[in-house]
């Protein structure tokens, strides 16, 4: 019999590690659960009738769902960084981009400090660069 391996780090820890890399929200379980109702209400704009309706009235809409106040303001101003910090995910948002007739990668660029040129060409050119984006704490 071989025995078991025990973990070697704290999974907190290991998932406080991902709260670090800077300008990343990385989509963990914790995030899935707190963004619940934004991400069931952005997956019901894949219906055309429920677009219609949303575009008709976003904010009647918005209130039919079990979503805090705080995200529905987001999702009024279109401020993706926060829909993310309250666990919506961007996949799930695309369905939002789209809606609204925004390309996702244009929608993405809203996220950054880039305009959607600069944002569009510095991917053409290969995306960020890794120095001073792996750390927030370590500053690299």
């Amino acid at each position: 019999m071989t025995e078991t391996a025990k973990p070697t780090q704290n999974i907190h820890e290991y998932l406080a590690e991902f709260e670090d890399i800077p300008g990343t929200r990385v989509y963990t379980a914790a995030r899935a659960r707190k963004g619940y109702w934004i991400n069931q209400f952005a997956m019901s704009l894949m219906k055309p009738e429920n677009r219609e309706r949303f575009k008709a009235d976003e904010r009647a809409y918005l209130d039919e769902w079990k979503i805090s106040e705080e995200a529905k303001q987001a999702l009024l101003r279109r401020d993706y960084n926060a829909l993310l910090d309250l666990g919506g995910n961007v996949y799930f948002l695309s369905k939002l981009f789209s809606s609204d007739g925004l390309p996702f990668a244009e929608a993405v660029s809203t996220m950054t400090d880039m305009t959607w040129p600069e944002y569009r060409q510095m991917m053409l050119e290969g995306g960020r660069k890794p120095e001073g984006n792996r750390s927030i704490k370590g500053g690299y």
